[in-house]
């Protein structure tokens, strides 16, 4: 069987898989009980942000889950869809939530509570199998987790974080914007209830960013200063002229912060979150020369950016914060070197499968037949001895519909929840289709599941993928004739004088991307050709 000589067509429309996750957006202190406009607004631009990230990629989820008081201590919640289409549906796999517990986070009709009692209630049911019907009993704790928090609700995001370790849930990222815990670590107010720290990050949580301001007048003038976060990369904005000061006059510098990470985000002329901007002023203000405006900075470190997490931008001043501070450094080399920038959880229950990392480790392009090497790192420490492992081929980026091939599979030990293992995995491709795929590894222990996508595409080739040829004169004798195409590849080079009847000149099996065949200057007129056989 062979195929005659072609040009290779090896298109790679988009080049990350950092995909197939879950994203929390949620808000602070609402006076009365109205949903803040932000929220809703980079919500709606994610999709946006990732269909540039993803050419071709359509499809996403948004859900909007809302917390009320049910009158006897506690709490009421539902989901209601806003925007895509059901999980199972979509190609992206990308799961967006709008939280809103704005009837408990002022302090209208006594309705107000603590953000340790609201993380508790949202981290339970984010572990519910059946809080979200067209999930088909799916709990959202089944993706890796992006949490998003502005003033109180960094309080609220450090604490879910916090709840889900105590179960044995690694979350990938957390995000405070102006962190604001009332009566813990900022002002004192005596009237209100204490919050959950937000000045800390935990050892489950693979990466942490903090965006924080001190330019304001304070809680008593209604315009909260933030605070850093250990262990995360504190990123302190110095310059927030213009946004909500041009349209409010009460807590503008610290709603810029949600502003500030919106336009890393959107990046249309005027980027608007339905109550502020921002314009090409701001672009030029707010963001140093490393973070491009805005373009390499905020969301861009986060699963679906693809941003490096160990980098040591931006730039600056000996003793400035690097990216790299807010990667997990508490378990060994994972990454970024080992230190302890993270805080102890005192319990764990290590009932979640996690799969931590999960990278290439070789080359992302193979033909048929060949294997691709991988790594990933693990944990488990729950009930049972053993925990299924499976990594499978995905057209797309959503592991829960039909169209992925089974690469591997095995059983992994009990590890406990003191140690990440490291494990390396060759993927064989001889009963998968040629083409470009996403990667992803599943986790289970029966009862638990967690899934982790791989953050680059593979491309499987034909081993009979066509070669394609070169030719040069060498002096007035030889022709010199470079042949490319795919390490493995067996190429037959062939010539004719008449493109009728063709001979065999030489076969060989490539080892690299390139062989060169010299021939000799024929007397009349020659064509040549090569094709790949098995």
């Amino acid at each position: 069987m062979k195929t005659f000589l072609g040009i290779i067509l090896a298109c790679f429309c988009f080049t990350k898989a950092n995909a197939a996750g879950v994203t929390i957006i949620t808000h602070g202190y609402e006076f009365t009980p109205s949903y803040p406009t932000w929220v809703t607004a980079m919500a709606d631009q994610i999709p946006k942000y990732f269909q540039t990230r993803f050419p071709g990629i359509t499809n996403f989820t948004t859900y909007k889950l809302t917390l009320s008081p049910n009158g006897s201590g506690g709490y009421l919640f539902s989901f209601t869809r806003t925007n895509g289409a059901a999980p199972f549906t979509t190609d992206s796999g990308e799961i967006i939530i709008e939280l809103d517990w704005s009837q408990l986070s002022g302090d209208i009709d006594d309705s107000y509570a603590s953000t340790y009692n609201v993380g508790w209630a949202v981290s339970q049911i984010l572990m519910l199998t059946n809080a979200i019907s067209e999930l088909n009993g799916h709990p959202l704790t089944e993706f890796p987790i992006h949490l998003i928090g502005h003033s109180r609700g960094g309080s609220l995001v450090s604490q879910i974080s916090y709840v889900l370790g105590t179960n044995g849930i690694w979350v990938d990222h957390v995000t405070t914007l102006d962190p604001y815990p009332f009566n813990n670590d900022g002002d004192i107010d005596p009237a209100l209830y204490q919050d959950a720290s937000a000045d800390k990050t935990y050892a489950n949580v693979l990466f942490a960013d903090n965006y924080w301001q001190d330019l304001g007048a304070g809680y008593l003038f209604g315009d909260p200063d933030g605070e850093p976060v250990a262990g995360a990369y504190a990123r302190q904005l110095t310059d927030l002229a213009g946004g909500y000061n041009d349209v409010d006059l009460t807590s503008t510098y610290h709603s810029n912060v949600h502003l500030w990470y919106h336009g890393t985000i959107d990046f249309d002329a005027v980027a608007s979150d339905g109550s502020a901007s921002v314009t090409s002023t701001e672009r030029q203000l707010w963001w140093g020369n490393s973070e491009n405006e805005g373009v390499t900075a905020g969301f861009y470190y986060s699963l679906i950016g693809g941003g490096n997490r160990t980098s040591f931008l931006p730039l600056g001043l000996p003793g400035d914060p690097v990216i790299q501070d807010g990667y997990n450094q508490a378990w060994g080399d994972i990454g970024a070197g080992a230190s302890n920038n993270r805080t102890a959880l005192p319990s764990n229950s290590g009932a979640w499968p996690n799969i931590i990392k999960f990278y290439l480790t070789g080359t992302n392009t193979v033909m048929t037949g060949q294997q691709i090497a991988t790594e990933f790192y693990y944990q488990y420490g729950g009930a049972s001895n053993y925990v299924t492992t499976q990594i499978y081929f995905d057209r797309d980026f959503n592991p829960y519909n039909t169209n992925s091939t089974l690469a591997i599979q095995g059983y992994l030990a009990n590890n406990g929840v003191s140690l990440i293992t490291p494990i390396t995995a060759s993927l064989e491709t001889t009963n998968v289709p040629p083409g470009v795929y996403a990667v992803y590894a599943k986790m289970s222990d029966g009862v638990h599941t967690r899934y982790l996508y791989m953050p680059q595409l593979v491309q499987i080739l034909s081993n009979l993928q066509p070669p394609t040829l070169d030719i040069q004169m060498s002096g007035n004798a030889q022709f010199i004739i470079g042949i490319n195409g795919i390490s493995g590849q067996k190429i037959i080079l062939q010539t004719s004088t008449s493109l009728q009847s063709w001979t065999s000149l030489a076969t060989n099996t490539l080892t690299s991307s390139r062989w060169t065949y010299t021939n000799s200057l024929p007397a009349n007129l020659q064509f040549y050709r090569a094709f790949a056989s098995q």
